[in-house]
């Protein structure tokens, strides 16, 4: 990448990011040089397997890891150079997060409308009837107001899934993170909560990072980054044609997307390495890791197995 970023464009910038974690007798790379821009207003899905290093960036994202090396800057802020004093703050109003388990999103007894206003407790601009009107148009966002009196044990998975968005919204976030969103709810319930994270974006020009290993939910959206080993390995680029059809302006499809609706691309790092997917090596039956490479007419580059 550029050093010289363009703020204006990408709330979130990542630059040679590595993340390494040590401990007395081992040293794990969770990140090994991850490159990711994502603009301001965009709805985009982070996919990746178990220990991919999806986790890693969304926690660095959100303030509460930093980098071992790289560069990371969200809405501007450099978060390697970010004060201990000034963590809070960021925390609380220019990310918001959305828990895969409730437990982390919901305090049990408050309820449903008192779990929203909580996080407002920060904001002393706000006296305490705006407060709750807001918290209250939060839930009515979240199609749940008729829940407002309700505490945890009262509300479906679902229905504490979308007061945890509600409350993640609390303090006008530029950016929501979700870790796995939909991942213990049923496919009616995904549909809410997407249709739910649509009207966000639409409505509160809110940019969403959605982290997941349900490709169909990576369906739904936009775009799509595949991270592998600790590395952006591809994209996953809704083809205009559909986004046309299906009038995806804010970057969500109407419903699940099918295949052939959106088109992978290959993604480099700044010495012009690349991914191969694991799939595609293995029909190649290579004896070592070694592989033929070649530019051919018309801008193709091909990938062969060496002649034995």
């Amino acid at each position: 990448m550029n050093e010289v970023y363009d703020f204006e464009k990408y709330i979130v910038i990542c630059d040679t990011l590595v993340k390494i974690y040590k401990t007395r007798d081992i040293e794990v790379l969770a990140l090994q040089g991850l490159d990711l821009l994502i603009e301001h207003g965009e709805v985009m899905a982070i996919i990746g397997n178990s220990g991919s290093g999806k986790s890693t960036l969304l926690n660095m994202i959100g303030g509460l890891d930093k980098p071992s090396v790289g560069s990371l800057y969200v809405n501007g802020v450099d978060l390697l150079k970010m004060r201990e004093n000034d963590l809070p703050a960021y925390k609380t109003e220019t990310v918001g997060f959305v828990w895969q388990n409730n437990a982390r999103n919901i305090i049990p007894y408050l309820t449903a409308l008192e779990n929203v206003m909580m996080p407002m407790q920060f904001n002393k601009l706000e006296n305490i009837t705006k407060k709750r009107e807001r918290a209250y148009e939060l839930l009515e966002m979240a199609k749940i107001e008729h829940r407002a009196g309700h505490r945890l044990g009262q509300l479906s998975g679902g229905e504490q899934q979308r007061v945890a968005i509600a409350i993640a919204l609390a303090n006008h976030p530029k950016l929501l993170l979700a870790d796995e969103p939909t991942g213990s709810v049923d496919t009616k319930t995904t549909d809410l909560i997407m249709e739910m994270f649509r009207s966000v974006n639409a409505t509160l020009g809110t940019t969403i990072i959605i982290v997941t290993h349900d490709r169909q939910i990576s369906k739904k959206v936009q775009r799509a980054v595949a991270i592998r080993d600790g590395k952006t390995s591809s994209e996953f680029i809704m083809k205009q044609s559909y986004a046309e059809q299906m009038g995806s302006i804010t970057g969500f499809s109407d419903g699940f997307a099918e295949d052939g609706t959106q088109q992978e691309f290959a993604v480099f790092d700044r010495a012009g390495r690349v991914q191969i997917p694991k799939e595609y090596l293995e029909k190649l039956n290579l004896d070592d890791n070694k592989v033929s490479v070649s530019l051919e007419e018309g801008g193709k580059i091909t990938i062969r197995a060496p002649e034995r």
